[in-house]
């Protein structure tokens, strides 16, 4: 790529020094942390841009997905915004009815919207204005390790619930860890999602939660009886979603549902571990889960023009948007990086790509954080046994009902 090595290499750098105009523009940026590259990736667009214009500054600040929220929330509260920053596609719902985001079509012309894949560009647009350009992009499948499953008996993954019980079951008699459930932190509640959609639910029914409708209340009786059979890891409720994948690298579980990113990691840290990846198991119905982070810009900021600028002249460029995808693990939201061979020809990322018609994504509703919060608590009241499924669902859809009034 033309200008990559040289713009990473001037990373290296002190990339916040003005470019030679003593009164530079100044545009701030947040990123997401995702790994140890991400900062290098965007200080290396920073450079890049600032080459191209010299009359403005790029700042770029790391910040960790755990502080994140947190962060610009205080930042917001104290009249600090930044520019633009990475956020939770989620989080955009709130920031517009609060009059915190700005909206983008001024910026965003047609030759740059139809840069993007759709599918992952529509979750940021709310009420027909564009409020997000999509940063990241994910869907998620079923990781198996091959040889567990093979010494249980299973010369392929299950591909219904069904069999993934009777998969468990044998690896559990194996001695191994049947499914990997997490039960901790962020996107507890989407490791359910998987079981509710499959089995015909969804979040919300005529206006209303539909989290304790009779597939939820299966779903989520699914989960807790592979808990008492001893199908999971023990205690579910202390494993987070790193906490499953490290099962995986270590060759101690079955399977394990996760994202895209995570092939990386397993060439890196895991490369002895014999793997496979395929769909989500089928219940009644095919469903995954389609996630996306966008970058959005901030009301406040006093750049809107060099802030946008540096998003389609730097950010959304298609040589630094097949760098960010494939250092970082991502599925591209960009149709040339799709079509670029290290994607179109990658027969690990089939089972993602194949599974994105199925795809579902969060609700852009306002307090959804607070709504999927209420969810993972009644899920982890019920994997530790303390209320039925039943009862904690509906006291959940009670709660999450209050706040969609």
């Amino acid at each position: 790529m033309k200008s990559l090595s040289r713009s990473l290499m001037a990373a290296t750098a002190v990339v916040t020094l003005t470019a030679g105009a003593a009164n530079a523009a100044e545009v701030r940026v947040v990123v997401a942390h995702y790994s140890d590259a991400t900062q290098e990736i965007f200080r290396g667009m920073a450079a890049d841009f600032m080459e191209a214009n010299p009359d403005v500054t790029v700042v770029i600040e790391n910040v960790s997905w755990d502080n994140l929220q947190q962060r610009l929330t205080t930042d917001i509260a104290g009249g600090t915004a930044p520019d633009i920053a990475i956020i939770g596609t989620r989080w955009l719902v709130d920031y517009v009815a609060n009059d915190i985001a700005e909206p983008l079509d001024a910026c965003v012309t047609d030759e740059v919207r139809g840069r993007f894949i759709e599918t992952f560009l529509e979750p940021s647009v709310i009420d027909g204005v564009t409020y997000g350009l999509p940063v990241a992009a994910s869907a998620r499948a079923m990781y198996y390790n091959v040889d567990l499953l093979a010494e249980a008996g299973w010369d392929a993954p299950p591909e219904t619930w069904d069999e993934l019980v009777e998969a468990a079951t044998a690896l559990r008699d194996a001695g191994h860890y049947g499914f990997g459930l997490q039960g901790k932190e962020i996107e507890t509640d989407a490791y359910w999602y998987y079981a509710l959609w499959s089995h015909g639910g969804d979040l919300f029914e005529n206006g209303s939660s539909g989290i304790a409708s009779d597939a939820a209340i299966e779903a989520a009786s699914l989960y807790k009886m592979m808990i008492d059979e001893g199908l999971t890891q023990p205690d579910p409720t202390g494993f987070n979603r790193q906490d499953i994948e490290a099962l995986l690298k270590q060759g101690r579980v079955g399977m394990i549902l996760s994202g895209p990113w995570l092939r990386g990691q397993m060439e890196e840290e895991a490369p002895d571990v014999n793997y496979g990846i395929a769909s989500i198991p089928k219940g009644t119905e095919q469903a995954t889960y389609g996630v996306t982070d966008s970058i959005m810009m901030f009301s406040t900021s006093t750049v809107k023009d060099e802030a946008c600028r540096f998003l389609t002249e730097a950010a959304f460029t298609d040589e630094w948007r097949r760098e960010f995808t494939v250092r970082e693990g991502f599925l591209p939201v960009f149709k040339s990086v799709a079509e670029d061979p290290a994607f179109a020809d990658d027969e690990g990322l089939r089972a993602f790509t194949e599974m994105l018609p199925y795809a579902r994504f969060a609700p852009l509703v306002p307090d959804w954080e607070l709504m999927a919060d209420t969810t993972s608590a009644a899920l982890q009241n019920i994997y530790l046994g303390n209320e039925e499924p039943e009862a904690a669902l509906k006291n959940a859809a009670s709660r999450i009902d209050s706040l969609l009034q």
